[in-house]
């Protein structure tokens, strides 16, 4: 059937900031299903906080509101653009959560609008842990035995029936947020209660464990008149008890028989039936018991999903665009597949290779933290990779990490290599550990068990991993061997032979004793290069019209070359904190600019998350590790016009040099302009010459030499390694034994480069500055000013843009540095600069000529493309020629505050430092600061409150600072609740307050007042230094319990200007194309 025309204007939710299980796949989903729909002549209304988004750019969508995704703002939204239809089902956990409760509201009811892509009562069907439970009963699928729990005397009793240990599941979730396993009733209680409070509805599935048995998701999609497809078969190396997240999973499923995976597509189509979905997608998982082959559901989500970005990229396959076109009315066998041109969307993929997703973990960032994998996502990012074999797509996926790894071992970054005695590895009992408790580092540990000559079965045994990929790893330890044993004499077969199994030219050079280049040159000699081979949805049975790559080394190459001016973009790799989907934002609007400037695109890139590889935002899009040796042979096959390099972070901007020493065209700034920015003495040299300063600093290689430069300084400094991204390894050192312990850290984070040490500037202020320059013109993208003082990462601070508090003398000095240096530094595209105020003198902290974190939230706060008319610039264009000669400066206020993940990492201090922590951002956007802010605030998950008690606790430097926090409170109406020292200090000038215990002095104390509902707001700062003291107790409180907090004078005063404009006035909602006009 055709189209509805009975609808003619459609309301997106989006997923909101980038968070722990709900990443930028949701807005590669979404910003697919914006151009399907208005591809359809749809009007597109969107609302998502995201400014990091290409989602929430204003071509994506005809009306785009970044503001909170709360109920009360999309019904606002609602009564103002009255849609037809909502489509709830492409922004994660957080649209559908959203929706339900907009619906509940009776908004929709009241203004006519239907939803679509998902009824009420299949999401409700799905959702509701009972509900779901009741219908696979209702068809004959089994699942866990269960209970389900509303009230904490409901426990026990469902406890004694299912027996330990026991799966926690709260409705409503994303992530395994609130649950995990418990072993015993203690762990059950504490999951539980924090199960409930996570849940929309309050309620939460106790059920019976199924640890150890094999794990698997099937993608499926039906329509209207029931057809359905199997998009994607993928199945978890790791068992169930790790979250599908943090586990390495694999497209097509390998281990399942033809019988049984005929029985799970059936028991997957009954399913969608029974839970009425018939306009989507959904994802199902299941779990099957290795032992007798017995089947159970363990959920369905009745939207698109997380693995549906990855199954995709998998297949080739756009779910999100499809589901989207569903939801209109299409039906399966109306829409044709894109990427042959001749099937239609009823046609089920084939895959002919093999497809292997790698979480990847940051818990360096969190050494509070434990290293264990459960039920409860804790993965910041992923990687995807493809190959012919699982073997060939482990070994890439690995190098695609981007973790200093470049296949699994044998790559001279492991302590324990095969070549040495067998006494360096870890002890049986250390990987015996490791092995059995799932952690961010298991995968090497299988190396370690295999090399230490533990059986399959043993390991098996330990892990429940299914002996089919144990069985692959050990033959890649064999080929290994082989290679070991040959290194005098490495002929063309065994070369190749590596080469098809994975091995990177570094592991070779490792094993054989040489460079990676010699190894590159042997390789080119013998003719053992890859080919590149099309994802073709159909296993080669059509002809693919999209040229989207992976590489594989075989005979024949179907990568399809043209004569065209081209160039190549190299993405940003794996999310990560410090480089996500900003970057990525980046890179897509350089393939929007080539295209308009008629240049072909090639995007190059390792993650199936994003915009960037989704098939058609490039004209070719190559799937492939960011690495020299990968990246060097698609420059051979492609031979581009030039490289972009400064849009993906670190990521490429690590591979520049070599690139440019192998004699490819870097477009842009160069990699000496690069290098004289990074490096600390030449950096120093320009700063002089330009007569500008900089904080007193030095560099060391060694402790002896950095506690030299601190005590010449005098402290407090801040410490850092050089070539880091995302404030890796930095920290603010006040005494000597401080800096000791923390530059021996330094040190290993970057061994091969110098730690550098400045002094920190306490109480600046802090700016950001991002520009662009065509070699010969500067101009001022954007100034943005730190709420928080100096010493916070930019990363992790809210900003503010225009700034609030400088004088136009001071905005004068900062353009007047900024232009200066990009001259000096010959910038052609992007730069950005960190700036320090301290008083009345400009302190240039770090120069980046790229592309940074900020530039989407630049772009949107002013409504100029950086990233477009950067690349334009790259391509020879002048900035007058393109438009853009002059700052642009906004008459509303917007306010980007970042997302941090301490809710996932339960034993975290949340207290900012100078290492970032947070996984995304939000904006708010209004014509005054005061409630700008407080939809930043709301967009991050922190409900400011009206009214009620604001409790307030500082530490010693900050009590002179609290007192006008203080009185703006109590101006607002606040009661002000304080432990002793502050309570004094407060009276003392009239400040009305009620004393409360510290934690350390007795009962009833301030945890206990937080967690009675007598606290609304807490302000508390502190050093951070010892771990358990009192500070730390509240701020986790605050967290656990969900009342908002700031750990910063400077957050709580701008906390205080945000309540007082809600008081005032409800805040109104705008589109940005209307801020633009």
């Amino acid at each position: 059937m055709p189209k509805r025309t009975d609808i003619k204007k459609i309301l997106i939710i989006g997923a909101g900031p980038i968070i722990i299980s709900q990443a930028c796949e949701f807005d590669y989903s979404g910003t697919q299903a914006c151009k399907a729909l208005k591809e359809e002549g749809f009007e597109v209304v969107l609302v998502n906080s995201n400014p990091a988004t290409i989602m929430t750019d204003p071509e994506t969508a005809d009306r785009t509101y970044i503001e909170p995704i709360t109920p009360e703002t999309v019904a606002m939204i609602i009564e103002k653009e009255r849609p037809d239809a909502l489509l709830p089902t492409l922004g994660g956990q957080t649209g559908l959560n959203t929706a339900v409760e907009v619906a509940r509201m009776g908004a929709l009811e009241r203004y006519g609008v239907e939803m679509i892509g998902a009824t009420l009562t299949s999401i409700k069907k799905a959702e509701d842990r009972d509900m779901f439970r009741t219908a696979m009963s209702r068809i004959g699928l089994k699942i866990p035995r269960s209970g389900i729990v509303m009230r904490m005397d409901e426990v026990q009793p469902i406890s004694n029936v299912i027996g330990f240990p026991i799966i926690v599941r709260p409705s409503y979730t994303l992530g395994g947020t609130g649950g995990g396993v418990a072993y015993n009733p203690e762990e059950l209680e504490t999951l539980t209660r924090s199960g409930l409070d996570a849940s929309l509805i309050h309620q939460v599935m106790l059920e019976q464990s199924v640890l150890g048995w094999k794990e698997f998701e099937l993608e499926v999609m039906r329509d209207k008149n029931d057809n359905v497809v199997v998009v994607c078969s993928i199945e978890n190396m790791d068992p169930m008890g790790i979250h599908t997240g943090d586990s390495i999973t694999v497209a097509p499923a390998q281990t399942l028989s033809d019988r049984e995976y005929q029985v799970m597509r059936n028991a997957s189509i009954a399913i969608m039936r029974e839970i009425g979905v018939d306009t989507g997608g959904s994802n199902v998982q299941f779990a099957i018991n290795p032992v007798n082959g017995e089947m159970i559901v363990v959920e369905m989500n009745p939207r698109v999903s997380r693995s549906s970005a990855l199954a995709s990229k998998a297949t080739g396959f756009p779910i999100a665009k499809i589901a989207a076109k569903l939801a209109v009315g299409y039906t399966l066998d109306e829409i044709p597949n894109d990427i042959t041109g001749e099937t239609f969307a009823s046609f089920e993929p084939t895959l002919d290779y093999c497809v292997v997703k790698i979480p990847r973990w940051t818990f360096e960032k969190f050494p509070e933290t434990t290293d264990v994998l459960t039920t409860a996502m804790k993965s910041v990012g992923e990687t995807m990779s493809i190959g012919r074999t699982f073997k060939e797509a482990l070994q890439k996926g690995i190098r695609s990490l981007e973790i200093g790894r470049y296949g699994f071992g044998a790559d001279g970054k492991d302590p324990y290599d095969i070549d040495e005695p067998p006494k360096k590895l870890p002890s049986k009992s250390e990987i015996e550990k490791n092995l059995a408790v799932p952690n961010s580092r298991r995968l090497f540990f299988l190396r370690y068990a295999l090399l230490s000559g533990m059986s399959t079965k043993e390991i098996h045994d330990l892990t429940h991993i299914d002996p089919w990929f144990l069985f692959q790893l050990q033959d890649i330890l064999t080929l290994e061997r082989q290679i070991n044993e040959h290194r005098n004499a490495l002929s063309e077969p065994l070369l190749r032979q590596a080469k098809a199994n994975g091995f990177s030219d570094i592991q070779l050079a490792h094993l054989i004793g040489v460079t990676e280049d010699e190894i590159r040159s042997r390789r080119l000699e013998l003719g053992v290069q890859p080919v590149y081979k099309l994802v073709d949805t159909c296993a080669a049975e059509f002809k693919a019209a999209t040229p989207y790559y992976y590489s594989t080394y075989e005979t024949e190459n179907e990568a399809r070359v043209s004569t065209n001016r081209k160039v190549m973009i190299l993405g940003g790799g794996p999310n990560r904190i410090g480089q996500g989907i900003d970057l990525d934002y980046c890179c897509v609007h350089a393939s929007f600019a080539l295209r308009e400037e008629g240049v072909e695109s090639i995007m190059v890139n390792s993650n199936p998350e994003t915009v960037s590889t989704d098939y058609d935002t490039s004209d070719k899009l190559y799937f492939e590790p960011l690495t020299k040796e990968d990246v060097l042979q698609i420059v051979a096959t492609e031979k581009p016009d030039g490289v972009v390099v400064q849009f993906g972070g670190q990521t490429p901007l690590n591979l520049a040099v070599g690139l440019h020493r192998a004699g490819v065209p870097i477009l842009g700034t160069q990699p000496e302009s690069i290098d004289r920015a990074e490096d600390r003495e030449l950096f120093q040299a320009m700063l002089k010459k330009l007569a500008l300063v900089q904080p007193e600093n030095g560099t060391a290689l060694t402790v002896e030499e950095a506690l030299e430069i601190a005590e010449a300084i005098g402290y407090p400094v801040i410490v850092r390694p050089s070539y880091v991204l995302g404030g890796r390894a930095m920290k603010i050192v006040y005494d000597r034994a401080g800096l000791e312990s923390f530059s021996r850290l330094a040190i290993l984070a970057s061994p091969e480069y110098p730690i550098l040490i400045d002094k920190f500037l306490e109480d600046a202020i802090e700016v950001d500055v991002d520009a662009i320059c065509d070699g010969e013109t500067t101009v001022i993208g954007g100034i943005m000013e730190h709420i928080e003082a100096a010493g916070v990462h930019s990363g992790d601070s809210a900003c503010v843009l225009p700034p609030y508090s400088l004088d136009p003398t001071m905005l004068a000095e900062i353009a007047r540095a900024t232009k200066a240096m990009a001259t000096e530094l010959k910038v052609v595209g992007l730069m950005n600069v960190q700036y320090a105020i301290k008083g009345s003198q400009l302190f240039v902290l770090e120069v980046n000529p790229r592309a940074s974190r900020t530039v989407p939230f630049v772009s949107k706060a002013t409504g100029v493309p950086l990233a477009k008319l950067a690349t334009k610039v790259m391509l020879g264009r002048s900035l007058t020629s393109l438009g853009f000669d002059r700052e642009r400066t906004p008459v509303h206020v917007s306010v980007k505050e970042a997302v941090l993940p301490f809710d996932r990492f339960p034993d975290v201090d949340t207290l900012l430092g100078p290492e970032m922590k947070s996984t995304g951002e939000v904006m708010g956007i209004d014509l005054q600061f005061g409630p700008a802010y407080a939809k930043a605030q709301l967009g991050a998950g922190q409900r400011l409150p009206t009214s009620g008690t604001v409790f307030i606790s500082v530490k010693d430097n900050d009590k002179s600072g609290v007192l006008p926090v203080a009185a703006q409170f109590n101006a607002i109406g606040f009661k002000i609740m304080a432990t002793q020292g502050t309570a004094r200090l407060l009276t003392a000038k009239n400040i009305p307050n009620e004393i409360v215990k510290k934690v350390s002095m007795g009962r009833p104390h301030v945890v206990d007042a937080i967690k009675n509902g007598k606290v609304q707001l807490v302000i508390n700062t502190g050093s951070g230094e010892t771990p358990r003291q009192d500070g730390y107790m509240i701020r986790r409180a605050a967290i656990k319990f969900g009342i908002p907090y700031a750990t910063t004078l400077a957050g709580a005063s701008a906390i205080c200007r945000g309540i007082a404009a809600l008081k005032e006035c409800r805040y109104q909602v705008q589109a940005l194309q209307d801020y633009h006009r």
